[in-house]
């Protein structure tokens, strides 16, 4: 068994122990919203900032958690303890809508569902690649629009992300970018992306998750002077950029190095890229935005 641990129906189980009925609308619907943060060196990073946003998200799918911010920082703390991975942990979190009463299909009578996992950290594409680069596919699957389902609730809709993935994969590269109905960048299968060109930094400011570390970046990129935009980004900025990246709680700044099997620069990580990524994690070493493990606990 994976170490790790999950609260599951009010209790702390172990991986293999840990289950869902089939007929919980979050698995029959995908009727679900989530967030994942992570630990290091003994901090949650942002953890209030991932409670406002699950919150956000909850609100926007109409959801509720039954347990207050402080009760679910709680768990997900007592989680990572019992997970022993303090130092370096992925921390999972969701609500589901929950059964429907019987006889029923009105949404509004289900009762919400908490559950949480933590396991040791995950790097997006495995720790190498995460931290060396990755080609990446522009896909020509249109992200779901957010005027369907709204990207800003971070959300288990991925069936456009799945079969991105699939193109990519196919194709024999690592991962996939999407683009709106606009026909602008959007975002990948569970990260922000970002170009660089004449040294300035330019990120989707629309149908896209505002992630927690593309927030992230955005404040590195005013401690470190670099200037950035959140604007509409064209495909072929992507194509022709001088550098580009992925932001995402697995991996944090994570070069994008090839783009349709075409190099980006020299092919390796950018200049910024790997500027971003030292000012990320050397922060994080010294528990930037972090809330102490142990304080929770107490």
């Amino acid at each position: 068994m994976s170490a790790g641990c999950v609260h599951i129906n009010g209790e702390f189980v172990e991986l293999d122990e840990a289950k869902i009925s089939i007929f919980d609308t979050g698995f029959l619907h995908s009727d679900v919203v989530y967030d994942v943060t992570s630990s290091w060196q003994g901090y949650i990073f942002k953890l209030d900032q991932h409670l406002e946003r699950f919150a956000t998200s909850c609100d926007g799918f109409r959801l509720k958690n039954p347990y207050s911010d402080a009760e679910t920082a709680a768990i997900l703390a007592e989680c990572t303890v019992r997970a022993e991975c303090e130092d370096a942990s992925f921390i999972h979190m969701h609500v589901t809508r929950g059964l429907y009463a019987e006889g029923s299909r009105d949404p509004r009578l289900c009762e919400n569902q908490f559950a949480a996992y933590v396991v040791p950290y995950v790097w997006l594409w495995g720790e190498e690649k995460s931290k060396a680069g990755i080609n990446i596919h522009m896909a020509d699957v249109e992200r779901i629009s957010s005027k369907a389902v709204d990207a800003r609730y971070k959300n288990f809709h991925w069936g456009d992300l799945i079969q991105a993935q699939y193109q990519a994969y196919e194709a024999n590269r690592d991962d996939a970018a999407l683009l709106a109905a606009d026909g602008n960048l959007a975002e990948g299968p569970g990260f922000n992306i970002w170009v660089v060109k004449d040294g300035k930094c330019a990120t989707p400011d629309a149908n896209c998750l505002l992630g927690m570390s593309r927030q992230s970046v955005i404040e590195l990129c005013g401690m470190e002077g670099i200037p950035f935009e959140l604007r509409k980004v064209h495909p072929d900025e992507l194509r022709e950029a001088d550098e580009a990246f992925a932001t995402s709680t697995a991996g944090g700044v994570m070069p994008i190095t090839a783009v349709d099997d075409k190099p980006l620069g020299n092919g390796a990580p950018g200049i910024l890229t790997s500027r971003l990524f030292d000012s990320y994690w050397s922060r994080r070493e010294a528990g930037w935005c972090g809330t102490k493990i142990s304080d929770l606990l107490n």
